[in-house]
């Protein structure tokens, strides 16, 4: 019996090349309308397979994220704050910190835009296929609180510090008891020198012992490791939240 031939779109399914598949014959006509030869058609072909599989990558990168709204700098409004380095929060959207290992830790009132330009930050890198978990820093601490209850804290530790980017959010927006300075101490201490981190925070770094229950000794090991290697953002100025309440 004669190999019965398999069907062309088949085996390019088989293969994962799912724009090939779907697009050879049409991209195949319009190449013999313009006369294009088959190096010039296999590259069309090949930069849509490659185009797609980059968007694939970005949207699972940005779902496994767990952003709030998507952020981007463009959005941010640099009139509004009184203080801000723009030229170093511009810098930062090159991502060198990342290579880097530097932590990034931006300082301010309530209503700067301290989330926004940290979500818009790990949007960039999801755009740049760097594997970023969002998290505030209560659910941190709620999520390994409640694993250390059932013995799985390795477990849910590892959530936090398997991504390569990973952003605390509203760290000291409420403060942690022994427990909860213990164990995002261990959060941090994991990713020191292995991961960057993000923090966003409405708390100078010498108030931030009122944050982990007044423990000096924690905070000092804290601060040793998040400092090592950090840029600090300070952004000063009034809530844009409240700008139309005066």
């Amino acid at each position: 019996m004669p190999h019965k031939p398999e069907d062309l779109t088949e085996i390019l399914r088989r293969l994962s090349l799912t724009f090939v598949a779907q697009h050879y014959e049409t991209m195949g006509q319009e190449a013999a309308r313009e006369q294009l030869g088959h190096v010039e058609y296999l590259r069309r072909l090949a930069e849509g397979e490659a185009a797609t599989r980059y968007e694939r990558s970005v949207q699972r990168r940005t779902k496994a994220a767990h952003l709030p709204v998507p952020k981007t700098l463009e959005q941010f409004n640099w009139s509004w704050p009184s203080k801000i380095n723009r030229a170093q929060v511009q810098d930062l959207f090159r991502l060198r910190f990342i290579e880097q290992n530097t932590n990034v830790v931006f300082i301010g009132g309530v209503g700067l835009g301290k989330t926004h330009l940290a979500v818009a930050l790990a949007h960039t890198a999801c755009l740049h296929n760097v594997p970023t978990l969002f998290a505030p820093a209560v659910d941190i601490v709620n999520t390994l609180s409640a694993a250390q209850a059932t013995n799985t804290l390795a477990k849910a530790l590892k959530a936090y510090v398997a991504p390569r980017l990973l952003l605390i959010d509203e760290l000291g927006y409420l403060p942690m008891d022994k427990r909860g300075a213990d164990l995002l101490f261990q959060v941090i201490s994991a990713r020191y020198e292995r991961g960057p981190i993000l923090i966003t925070t409405n708390t100078a770094y010498k108030q931030w012992p009122r944050i982990f229950n007044n423990d000096a000794t924690i905070t000092t090991a804290i601060l040793d490791r998040l400092l090592h290697h950090c840029e600090t953002v300070t952004v000063e100025g009034k809530s844009y939240r409240m700008k139309d309440k005066d």
